[in-house]
């Protein structure tokens, strides 16, 4: 292939454990950079594109911001518009799950964009940096991946951003796609995605200036509501993760229902896969009486997810119907229009 019809992969290095070093106080903090991640990497010789790097951000998964994401965003968007085949995220995995969920309702493209991280730091045995990286970078250049929306790409696993989740704390096998499984793997250096994406996220457009605070509030066992409307009552939005399908303490309901009259208020479950229901279930707080309060069922999305979408969407300017139509595609209620 020739050099000028070579593509280029754009990777954009954020930090995270991926590229810490030891510190002055015995623990490790980001210090590597891009190009320093990737000269660690055996096998990207193999990888038939040009690699340019960006060392955008230098922080733990955990300090990165909403700024932090609108800001990647259009520097991605930037990497495309200049021809870019592909983009590789490399971040803390802190917050993977919601900054890969982020760009995806951000960035409508059919280009691969995909996020990766380690969970064990470059001074560890057995450190997963590379391989995540060598794994990504081969995602982003394949064409099986591409009109996929954003991926994740952690021990070997390709996952959809929609529906990834963070289910340990230290394990290099932390990242899963509960209830749905990943969309494919990396083996033998072949990308394989049997499993197809049949509705992309909604294409948001959210005023980065504009300020929103959506609070998530888990529900618990003797739940009696007072905190839950004292953190609604400082909020733009409200995510529930109630009990099991959607359900709440009864006396939590007209809680909610209060709040639903004044904020978006949207019903997940904490349990991290499944859908809330929509009319199973028929007590005082339950998933019926909640929705006919007001609330807004978050379908298949987890409450960190939600949260993502719910903030974009207030950002965006977006009345309650659109709200509430946008959870319904994007939780899997209810089947998209064509395309995006």
């Amino acid at each position: 292939m020739s050099e000028a019809a070579r593509p280029w992969v754009a990777v954009f290095g954020l930090g995270g454990t991926i590229a810490m070093t030891q510190a002055p106080d015995g623990g490790v903090a980001p210090a590597l950079s891009a190009p320093e991640l990737l000269a660690a990497v055996p096998g990207l010789g193999s990888v038939e594109a040009e690699l340019r790097t960006v060392d955008f951000r230098q922080r733990p998964g955990a300090s990165l911001s909403f700024d932090d994401v609108f800001q990647l965003a259009a520097a991605i968007g930037d990497a495309l518009d200049g021809g870019c085949s592909g983009v590789v995220v490399t971040q803390g995995t802190d917050t993977i799950e919601e900054v890969a969920y982020a760009l995806d309702l951000l960035l409508p493209t059919e280009a691969p964009i995909v996020v990766t991280g380690a969970m064990r730091n470059p001074t560890m045995a057995g450190a997963d940096g590379p391989a995540n990286i060598l794994a990504a970078i081969r995602v982003a250049v394949s064409p099986s991946a591409r009109g996929l929306g954003c991926l994740v790409v952690l021990n070997d696993q390709i996952h959809a951003a929609r529906w990834v989740q963070k289910t340990h704390s230290a394990s290099p096998a932390a990242f899963a796609s509960p209830g749905h499984g990943p969309l494919g793997d990396v083996a033998e250096g072949r990308v394989r995605i049997p499993v197809a994406i049949r509705h992309r996220s909604p294409a948001l457009e959210p005023d980065p200036a504009r300020r929103v605070r959506v609070a998530v509030a888990t529900v618990v066992l003797g739940d009696d509501g007072s905190l839950v409307e004292a953190l609604g009552e400082q909020a733009d939005g409200l995510v529930v993760a109630g009990f099991g399908v959607g359900h709440v303490p009864a006396g939590v309901a007209p809680v909610l229902g209060g709040l639903a009259e004044r904020i978006p208020v949207v019903l997940a479950s904490r349990t991290g896969a499944g859908p809330v229901h929509e009319h199973t279930y028929g007590f005082p707080g339950s998933e019926r009486d909640l929705l006919a309060r007001g609330l807004i069922g978050a379908g298949y999305l987890d409450p960190l997810k939600a949260r993502i979408l719910l903030c974009l969407l207030l950002g965006s300017g977006a009345d309650h119907t659109r709200i509430r139509e946008a959870f319904a595609v994007a939780g899997g209620l209810a089947a998209a229009s064509a395309g995006r």
